[in-house]
């Protein structure tokens, strides 16, 4: 196996250089094994030799920065090649947090997978934290065949709500792309706040502190979409509803009276692809509690596939 690293170097300055990473899994004696790992600073890639039941055989990476955080100007690439038959699951040890803007510059993550055939990729991190006066970009393309299988969770939240630092970042801007064989799109999604001159982020998201989205591809992971497109419906139709003395079971804490017209989470799905091979699921939630609990419920299916449960309460 080829293992590349890079020490420790000195915090981030404006005219730091592109960070990148490259990850390579493939089938070594029947099992998914890294045979390249390459990360540079402020990149850090963590590859634990175990996580949860080893019967699974799946790769479990650690994406982290040095900083704790992005810091202004950093730019972030990082390319995965994930072989036939492999499965490997991609995640963050915290929430991403994005730094204060330093003028105009944006902090950038840019990520590029290959998902082999009949291989799994679950790409799963916390959500992504933005300081105030933050500027932040990230993308991330995924090249899949028609047995290609795809978990994706991106997700950000207002800020540092908890504090009182909500919706105060300066821009965000989240780019998937999911290409089948020749490059034919099957997936594209953009998601852009920025704020206006007229109207500021937090007047236009009201009371809601995360945005996420979940994206299911393939034939393995068909169950889950099915389940999951149920489950969320008949959630959907009970909490759309008048307000009731009930709640939910994403309701984190009593809602004042003037907010129970709206649910505390509330989530859509819609299927895409040529044959509805793929699903999409969009939430928007007041805590980020609730969509831990909402991801933890709905990708429990994955643990078999992974070895461990994906976002384990602590």
């Amino acid at each position: 196996m080829e293992l590349d690293a890079v020490a420790d170097g000195e915090p981030a300055m404006p005219a730091a250089p592109t960070a990148t990473g490259v990850v390579r899994v493939e089938k070594v004696r029947g099992r998914s094994a890294v045979t390249r790992c390459f990360a540079k600073y402020p990149l850090k890639i963590i590859v634990p030799s175990k996580v949860g039941a080893s019967s699974s055989g799946a790769v479990w990476l650690y994406s982290l920065t040095y900083g704790g955080g992005i810091v202004s100007g950093d730019r972030i690439s990082c390319t995965v090649s994930v072989g036939d038959g492999c499965t490997v699951a991609m995640t963050t040890q915290a929430s991403t947090k994005v730094y204060k803007a330093v003028g105009l510059k944006c902090s950038e993550q840019v990520l590029e997978a290959t998902v082999g055939n009949d291989a799994l990729f679950a790409v799963i991190p916390d959500p992504v934290t933005c300081f105030s006066t933050a500027r932040y970009y990230q993308k991330q393309v995924f090249h899949v065949s028609g047995s290609s299988n795809l978990v994706l969770v991106d997700w950000f939240t207002s800020g540092r709500y908890e504090s009182g630092e909500t919706w105060d970042f300066n821009s965000y801007k989240s780019v998937n792309h999911i290409l089948s064989e020749e490059d034919h799109p099957l997936f594209i999604d953009s998601v852009l706040l920025e704020q206006g001159s007229n109207c500021s982020i937090a007047e236009r998201m009201q009371e809601y502190n995360v945005v996420a989205m979940v994206v299911l591809l393939g034939p393995k992971l068909k169950h889950i979409q099915d389940q999951m497109q149920d489950e969320v419906k008949n959630m959907m139709s009970v909490q759309l509803r008048p307000p009731t003395s009930g709640g939910g079971r994403y309701a984190t804490r009593p809602q004042p009276l003037l907010s129970q017209t709206r649910p505390p989470l509330i989530t859509s799905c819609s299927p895409f692809g040529h044959t509805g091979t793929g699903m999409v699921a969009r939430i928007v939630a007041v805590s980020t509690e609730s969509v831990y609990t909402f991801l933890r419920h709905h990708l429990a299916a994955l643990e078999p596939f992974l070895g461990a449960t994906s976002y384990s309460a602590s």
